[in-house]
């Protein structure tokens, strides 16, 4: 069955912080959304989706929990409509770790909430400190546990080259949002727009954005951590702020197949170290390489990166890569052959 998220973006209204990678002019003059929007842009998705999708509600955009809280629940109350009506399966958020509090979760738990998907970001607090997120590790921790105890699946989101991360760091905060309970994880490595503190800060020689080769190696380490959890990442991609469209993307891994080349050096990964696990005795001429549905692509590598470097790393020997259903994503299966 297909999934299929509503992206209902919220604008920040005023949103008082004042992250480094935000831009702040674009978003501080907007002052009203009104629930006649989210109605509209429900009813577009639907009138074109597929009958047999699973259909939910995303409030995106913003920091939803942290809007004007009558403006929250009245679209809450809407959302939960096309949920009693058949037409959705439930409602996802994503918002801040500090916008998280025992009064917002029981307000939460009146509704079909699928998923909270807090903007972690990182779970070093030099980072977020260095990041002007406003909020600290232990925040993101609060969030998890409150929401896990009312029984309300979270969705830990990072970043990917802050201003101070390491890719130590980075594998650090991947480690700590599985342990903190997260059924999904998104990874973005950060983008630098014009209007925006990073921006002045690159100009100036105290920020060095990541080179695209830089980003997937080290997204794809933070996504072998998830793997390794059984935590599925849902997407992989350049984070250019809270609000959609965004300002002139001027530095930073600006590819437009990001996501597919980090999952193509996961399974390049993988796939070698399966390979090279074979003793010498046992190298066969030939390996079917099993891959998850819908990865085949992803194995194969961007452009067929992959079948390049495998030819380059074991010369005559011929790999062949098939689909299989029963294979759980992440993983993947070898099979012997001459």
């Amino acid at each position: 069955m297909k999934h299929i998220n509503i992206p209902v973006f919220v604008p920040h209204m005023g949103c008082p912080n004042k992250c480094v990678f935000c831009d702040q002019r674009a978003i501080s003059g907007v002052r009203v959304f009104k629930r006649e929007e989210a109605v509209r842009t429900v009813e577009e998705h639907l009138a074109t989706a597929p009958a047999d999708a699973e259909i939910e509600i995303a409030f995106f955009g913003g920091s939803f929990t942290g809007i004007d809280r009558d403006l929250m629940i009245s679209l809450l109350d809407t959302a939960e409509g096309y949920v009693r009506g058949g037409r959705v399966s439930g409602i996802r958020m994503s918002t801040r770790p500090d916008y998280i509090d025992g009064q917002i979760v029981k307000i939460l738990e009146r509704y079909t909430v699928s998923a909270v998907e807090l903007g972690v970001q990182s779970m070093r607090d030099e980072v977020l400190s260095a990041s002007k997120r406003g909020h600290t590790a232990d925040d993101s921790r609060r969030a998890f546990f409150l929401l896990g105890e009312a029984g309300i699946a979270a969705v830990g989101q990072m970043m990917i080259g802050l201003p101070r991360s390491t890719c130590e760091d980075e594998i650090f905060t991947a480690r700590e949002i599985c342990a903190a309970g997260a059924v999904g994880s998104r990874i973005y490595p950060t983008v630098v727009f014009e209007n925006t503190e990073l921006a002045a800060m690159m100009r100036s020689g105290r920020y060095f954005p990541l080179t695209v080769e830089e980003a997937v190696r080290r997204s794809a380490d933070a996504l072998s951590v998830f793997a390794s959890h059984g935590v599925p990442c849902l997407r992989v991609s350049l984070y250019g702020g809270d609000a959609p469209g965004g300002g002139e993307a001027v530095a930073g891994p600006l590819h437009p197949a990001l996501g597919e080349l980090v999952l193509g050096e996961y399974y390049r990964r993988l796939i070698t170290e399966k390979i090279d696990a074979l003793t010498d005795e046992k190298k066969p001429s030939l390996i079917t390489v099993y891959v998850p549905k819908g990865d085949l692509s992803a194995a194969i590598g961007h452009r067929g990166a992959n079948r390049v470097y495998f030819s380059s790393r074991y010369g005559s020997l011929k790999i062949k890569f098939l689909e299989n259903a029963d294979i759980i994503r992440y993983n993947i299966s070898l099979e012997a052959n001459g």
